[in-house]
Parts: C-alpha cells; structure tokens; sequence
C-alpha cells in the first residue's frame, strides 16, 4: 500500500510536547517532499510545515513557527514534527503527505495521505 502511517498525538495539557511520526508504507520518501498538515472541526484543512526531499530547507505556518520542528530520516522513511508550547489551537487531526516534487514549493498536490493522529491540548 502506497501511504503514510501517522502517529505519536494524544492529549497534553497547554504548554506541553507531542513528537508526532509520518512513516511511510510501500514507498520510499527520499524523492519527496514532505508536509504536515492539520484540520480542526468545523474548519479547512491547513498546512502546518514541509521539508525538502534532503532535509535541506523547511517551512512553518506563522501561528507554529518557534515552537515546531521538522525533521526527516530517509534511511528510516520517516518524517517527525516535534511540537513544543502547544496551545488549545493546536487541537487538531494531523496528516501527513508528499509534494508534488522535491522541494516544498512543488506544492500543487499532494498525495500519500495517512489517516491522520489526533492531538488535543486542553487542561
């Protein structure tokens, strides 16, 4: 099967850290970029970051930036986002899919989705 796997949410109170995992499943990553992104209830599905197919140049939503990371391992087919300082708006359903490309500008479609994971920060 040609997907990603998401997992790693849960429910953490306000100011906490989830390390969420994108794991790809009958693909290999390495030629794709990268991006997660994030849909809470009644709202539109948005992008919260991307990384290159090498790991050489990222991208963050403003309402995350200094307080997520991404990272990749192609040699485990794997991309992480490291959330730190979460906040009640960070509730969401996460997904994770490939560009169109190699580079997080090949942004036109995207594909592989997972599932999604839930992360719900509330105290």
């Amino acid at each position: 099967q040609l997907q990603f796997v998401e997992s790693g949410g849960g429910l953490v109170q306000p100011g906490g850290s989830l390390r969420l995992s994108c794991a790809a499943s009958g693909f290999i990553v390495d030629y794709y970029a990268v991006g997660w992104f994030r849909q809470a209830p009644g709202k539109e599905r948005e992008g919260v970051s991307c990384i290159s197919g090498n790991g050489g140049s990222t991208t963050y939503a403003d309402s995350v930036k200094g307080r997520f990371t991404i990272s990749r391992s192609n040699a485990k087919n794997t991309v992480f986002l490291q959330m730190n300082s979460l906040e009640p708006e960070d509730t969401a359903i996460y997904y994770c899919a490939t560009a169109a490309g190699y580079f997080c500008s090949d942004a036109e479609r995207w594909d592989h989705w997972g599932q999604g994971t839930q992360v719900t920060v509330s105290s």
